[in-house]
C-alpha cells in the first residue's frame, strides 16, 4: 500500500502520533480510540504493509513501533511544497558585518607581513 492512502485516514494518522512516544501493544492502541480492537489491528495492518509500522510479537503479545523512515516521501514531498522561510534582515546584516571584520583583519595581517622589519641598533652601526 502506498504511504499517502495509509496516512489518509485520520484513525492510523492517529496511531503513528500514538507510535511515534514509542511501542505499544494493540490493547493499549484501541484503549485510546472509539473503535474495537479487531478494527485497531485492521488499521495496524493497512499501517504494516505501507512499511510505516512494524509488529513484534513478545509472547502472546504483539508490540507494533514506528517505522519513521518510511515517512521519508511525504517530508520530500513537504519540502517540496512549502517554501524555504526568508533570510531575515538582521542575520544579513550580522553576515556583512562579519565578512567586513575578517577582511579587515586579514589585510591586516598581510600588511604586517610584507613590511620590512625594524632595523635593530647594532645592524644600523654597522
Amino acid at each position: 500500500m502506498d504511504v499517502f492512502a495509509a496516512l489518509a485516514d485520520p484513525v492510523r494518522r492517529e496511531l503513528l502520533r500514538a507510535l511515534a512516544a514509542g511501542p505499544a501493544r494493540v490493547v493499549d492502541l484501541a484503549s485510546a480510540h472509539p473503535i474495537s480492537r479487531p478494527a485497531v489491528s485492521r488499521h495496524l495492518l493497512v499501517l504494516a504493509e505501507a512499511g510505516l509500522v512494524a509488529a513484534e510479537d513478545r509472547g502472546r503479545e504483539r508490540h507494533y513501533r514506528l517505522r519513521a523512515q518510511a515517512l521519508a516521501p511525504v517530508s520530500r514531498l513537504v519540502s517540496e511544497l512549502v517554501p524555504a522561510p526568508p533570510v531575515a534582515d538582521a542575520v544579513l546584516d550580522g553576515l556583512d558585518l562579519e565578512v567586513r571584520r575578517t577582511g579587515r583583519e586579514r589585510r591586516s595581517a598581510a600588511a604586517g607581513s610584507t613590511r620590512s622589519p625594524a632595523r635593530t641598533p647594532t645592524e644600523e652601526t654597522a
